[in-house]
């Protein structure tokens, strides 16, 4: 079998080691080349981010280009941060930044109205314009503290409803089973495989 060979479009090394690991073989990956600035993802949905940052790097490379963009809804904020979760806390603000925003703003909350999900749109794009888009989603809720060392982002206060009721970053490797990028990447797996 031919393996596709995809540019990453993310230039976070976090989620390009998730990537890598979850696609299993299938593809080749390069990493994004380093003279490309960074895409400005204004999309209003999480696929409109994964195919602007996707189609930028496909054109600049003219290889076929894999991204991806997640999105952390929490009812008890009307969804938010959404798709704004990378950014939650502001323009170059970090993990902590927006970690420590969310849980500000769930202060008082109690567990049962602390539900949330994650969810993942991955999309590759291919030079000739043609794309694949794979989905993933993971219920959960929003811990009242962090917990665990693994992960990145808001990994320390997702607890998954599948899990036992550790944290994501409580988890390790281990998250990749159940988990909104490991479902999406997974499933954007099974689409290359037929497509190759």
């Amino acid at each position: 079998m031919t393996r596709t060979h995809l540019v990453m479009a993310s230039a976070n090394p976090d989620k390009v080691a998730e990537i890598e690991l979850l696609l299993g073989g299938v593809a080749t990956i390069q990493p994004r080349p380093a003279r490309l600035g960074d895409v400005a993802e204004d999309g209003g949905t999480l696929e409109e981010n994964a195919r602007l940052k996707a189609v930028a790097v496909c054109e600049a490379t003219g290889s076929a280009s894999v991204a991806d963009d997640t999105g952390l809804h929490v009812d008890a904020l009307g969804g938010a941060p959404g798709v704004h979760s990378a950014r939650y806390a502001g323009e170059g603000a970090g993990y902590g930044d927006n970690l420590a925003k969310l849980l500000a703003e769930l202060d008082g909350v109690p567990p049962g109205r602390r539900t949330a999900r994650f969810r993942t749109v991955a999309l590759v794009r291919y030079p000739d314009g043609s794309e694949l888009v794979a989905t993933g989603t993971v219920e959960g809720r929003i811990a009242t503290a962090p917990a665990g060392t693994g992960g990145f982002g808001y990994d320390p206060v997702f607890v998954p409803v599948e899990g036992d009721g550790r944290t994501f970053a409580e988890m390790g490797d281990e998250k990749h089973a159940f988990s909104h990028r490991g479902r999406a990447i997974r499933n954007l797996a099974r689409m290359l495989t037929v497509r190759a």
